[in-house]
């Protein structure tokens, strides 16, 4: 765990987030704000650094750690805080506090994710800033603009789905500080949740309006900001306009469910797959290895990996009512040569390789930030709240009969002991395992995380009692419920620090 910041440091951090004259000195995004406007490809230049810095290890507290990394991070305060994965050891990295929910200030990935989230904010500012400053601007200028548009909204919204209480739970407590200006002072209070979705609302819709001259999948597009209204419609109960941006994406014909026969691929041929609507795009560059890959934390060929993180056995049983759907090939289980599945301080050994084998390689992957089958399982989820219950279970349907699932459709009938808001949220489970919803699906439906399972999430697990085999009897506090303080992050020591106007979450 880092050590505690000190107000010098945290001072220097927010003056390296917020200082209008220069981005921060790196090989991916080394533009002065001049050059902006002095250099044909200056915008062009700005915005790609803004995407690279979802994948960079950059500098943070004077020191550059190979954990340190957006998406690496991403995907741990969001999914290893949930059912569906299980840590196999006790590890000094901070990605344990989120199986633990033993949160901190302190703590270094959420400490380096508020840091470069805020980066990337600024780094959009000072585009969108410099940009609307051109008189006519071409389409290609204002795709430049508009994707900073959306990256702004992005990044906003990941941190209030983070730091801050769901809009469903309490739209009025306090949510995150919303930059949209290279000049903001750092002093600056936390917005209310409502807020800052408002905010995030207006900035994809205006980037969704500039965003006609697109640059493929991994760069942001029109498409991607209806994606992310529909998500952000969804959080706020806006089932309407839930269903509404999840059909202008769908309608669009860009896009295609992928195979029951692709599907095992698509992943490791993210910027490719026809269901890819938004993904962060690694080349063979970005291949981290087994220090700060997305993958190494799920997988390992024996060197590529710690390979530490796994299916949760909850996430597997359900996964086992149907041995036929191809989602289970991105859980891989380490079996010896007699077939025995291998176990790790008595927890079975089952991998997931959905961020691996791009270009075959066990440490490489484009992660999909939205792809199709979301659109319809938002659809899905509103239609569902709406009473549409014959709409919520064919679109779900859609989805399944693309999962070697078309013995199994539920053609419009609910299962006895469901309902239909259940059967949709169970698909969202299975369908979007490891990609970052697990958590959110829960809590924003006011529902309660039930962790009453094996694995060093539990409180006071020593190694003895799980080589046993015994039951520690300590699955106390292991249902999570909605409401607890647990469910969100502390706002990073540093910010505190420095700024006199921001409070602590409790």
């Amino acid at each position: 765990m880092k050590n505690k910041f000190t107000i010098a440091a945290a001072l220097s951090m927010l003056a390296l987030i917020y200082t209008g004259c220069k981005l921060e000195d790196n090989p991916t995004n080394a533009v002065t704000t001049a050059s902006l406007n002095t250099t044909s490809d200056g915008l062009l230049n700005a915005v790609n650094g803004a995407y690279a810095l979802f994948k960079d290890h950059g500098s943070f507290e004077g020191t550059t750690d190979l954990n340190n990394m957006y998406l690496r991070h991403y995907y741990q305060l969001s999914d290893f805080a949930s059912d569906d994965v299980v840590c196999g050891q006790v590890t000094t990295d901070p990605l344990f506090l989120s199986f633990s929910l033993a949160h901190s200030p302190t703590q270094g990935n959420t400490s380096f994710f508020w840091y470069i989230s805020y980066k990337i904010i600024s780094d959009a500012n000072t585009v969108i800033e410099q940009g609307e400053k051109q008189s006519n601007p071409s389409a290609a200028t204002k795709q430049l603009i508009g994707e900073c548009y959306f990256l702004r909204a992005f990044c906003h919204f990941n941190l209030v789905r983070l730091f801050a209480q769901p809009y469903s739970i309490n739209p009025t407590a306090p949510g995150i500080i919303i930059r949209t200006s290279t000049t903001d002072n750092a002093q600056k209070a936390r917005s209310s949740v409502k807020d800052v979705y408002t905010q995030i609302i207006a900035d994809a819709t205006k980037g969704a309006t500039l965003m006609n001259a697109p640059r493929g999948v991994q760069y942001a597009t029109k498409e991607a900001a209806e994606a992310l209204l529909s998500r952000v419609a969804l959080y706020q109960e806006d089932n309407q306009n839930a269903i509404a941006y999840a059909n202008q994406v769908i309608s669009s014909g860009k896009f295609t469910e992928s195979s029951a026969s692709a599907f095992p691929s698509m992943f490791a041929n993210a910027p490719g797959n026809p269901e890819t609507i938004f993904c962060v795009a690694f080349t063979t560059l970005d291949d981290y290895g087994k220090e700060g890959s997305i993958a190494s934390q799920y997988y390992s060929n024996g060197n590529s990996g710690w390979g530490e993180e796994y299916a949760s056995q909850p996430l597997r049983n359900l996964y086992a009512q149907h041995p036929e759907d191809v989602r289970t090939s991105y859980i891989v289980p380490l079996k010896d040569s007699t077939g025995t599945i291998q176990t790790k301080n008595g927890i079975q050994i089952y991998y997931v390789t959905k961020f691996s084998f791009q270009g075959g390689s066990p440490t490489l992957s484009s992660p999909i930030m939205f792809r199709l089958s979301e659109m319809y399982l938002n659809k899905a989820e509103a239609e569902a709240k709406l009473g549409q219950t014959g709409a919520a279970l064919g679109d779900v349907d859609i989805i399944r009969k693309n999962r070697g699932l078309q013995g199994s459709l539920y053609n419009g009938i609910v299962p006895a002991g469901s309902t239909a808001l259940s059967v949709v949220l169970q698909e969202r489970r299975l369908e979007l395992a490891f990609e970052g919803h697990r958590t959110y699906d829960v809590y924003r439906n006011k529902l309660n995380m039930n962790r009453t399972y094996w694995g060093y999430h539990l409180p006071g697990l020593k190694e003895s009692d799980i080589d046993l085999n015994t039951d520690p009897a300590n699955y106390d506090g292991m249902i999570i419920p909605y409401n607890s303080t647990k469910i969100i992050y502390y706002i990073p020591e540093g910010e505190i620090l420095s700024n006199t106007l921001a409070t602590q979450n409790p």
